[in-house]
């Protein structure tokens, strides 16, 4: 993957949020030259495990194919993550991930990890070129308002968005978390309602699902969400949603930007709810499966 490559790091610090979040800050010299493209930035986080050390990760362009040929117990293995904050004069890069019980790898290391562990992670390396195909948050130069929404692994990409978006940005966030002292997880901005809230008895997407039609209704009319400007795209054809070939905004201009992570099932829903239901253009809803119901991590 260009402009990627592996970082070793160790913990240098664990720090519990809440109930649910636990955000683990990384530091190492190779962290210096870890770039930061900003907003909701992808990474891969690489865990040794008692069969598979580290040093066994593949880390040349060719890595994940690599890696697929391996010998399953042979495979370290990763997770997917969202940067929280990067501070490269350090360094330092915070990883906030959902503390729960122990169902794979990824969880048994949150559950013990501590300071001075190890752990391989895969980012966007300095010199950058400004466009992160890593970042899923690509919203029109003008947005009438943001629609945030998503289960608690989507939690910490919201959070970085909404320290980034313009103090004048509004919209609405929609987040459903697992516990009741996790709803002060988010940071404040001005411009957002925020509407989080714990799940009903541990049914999941109990307050997720009606949130967001709610905050649709509120935001943009049924059938209005297609009033968009197009981009001009003479210099390269619109090859992706919600991106150009160029890495910008597939639109100009829309009445909403909708961003969508977690639970497939529940996604894909609420994205039907948006484009069918209210008439919001595809171009204008990132919507990011990070995980299924029912399917326990690899």
């Amino acid at each position: 993957m260009s402009g990627y490559r592996f970082f070793r790091a160790r913990v240098g610090a664990v720090t519990d949020l809440t109930p649910s979040f636990r955000r683990f800050t990384f530091t190492g010299p190779e962290l210096a030259g870890f770039a930061d493209p900003g907003f909701d930035q992808r990474i891969k986080i690489v865990f040794p495990a008692s069969a598979a050390a580290l040093e066994a990760m593949p880390t040349g362009d060719d890595w994940y194919d690599v890696w697929r040929r391996m010998d399953a117990d042979a495979r370290p293995p990763f997770r997917t993550y969202t940067t929280r904050a990067v501070r490269r004069g350090i360094p330092e890069l915070d990883v906030d991930m959902v503390a729960h019980e122990v169902i794979g790898p990824a969880s048994a290391w949150i559950a013990r990890a501590g300071v001075g562990d190890e752990v391989l992670i895969l980012g966007p390396a300095e010199p950058h070129n400004g466009v992160s195909f890593g970042v899923d948050f690509v919203p029109p130069a003008h947005t009438g308002a943001y629609l945030l929404a998503g289960d608690e692994t989507a939690a910490p990409a919201i959070a970085a968005i909404l320290e980034q978006v313009p103090a004048d940005a509004r919209g609405i966030v929609v987040v459903e978390v697992p516990h009741p002292d996790d709803v002060g997880y988010l940071p404040h901005h001005p411009g957002f309602t925020y509407r989080v809230a714990a799940r009903a008895h541990g049914a999941r997407h109990t307050h997720l699902v009606p949130a967001v039609q709610e905050a649709a209704a509120a935001l943009v009319p049924p059938g209005r969400g297609s009033e968009v400007e197009e981009v001009d795209i003479d210099g390269g054809l619109l090859w992706e949603v919600p991106r150009t070939a160029r890495g910008g905004a597939a639109l100009r201009s829309a009445p909403l930007y909708a961003w969508l992570a977690g639970e497939a099932g529940a996604i894909r829903q609420l994205r039907r709810h948006l484009v069918a239901d209210h008439g919001v253009d595809r171009r204008a809803v990132a919507f990011m499966g990070y995980w299924r119901l029912g399917r326990a991590e690899a």
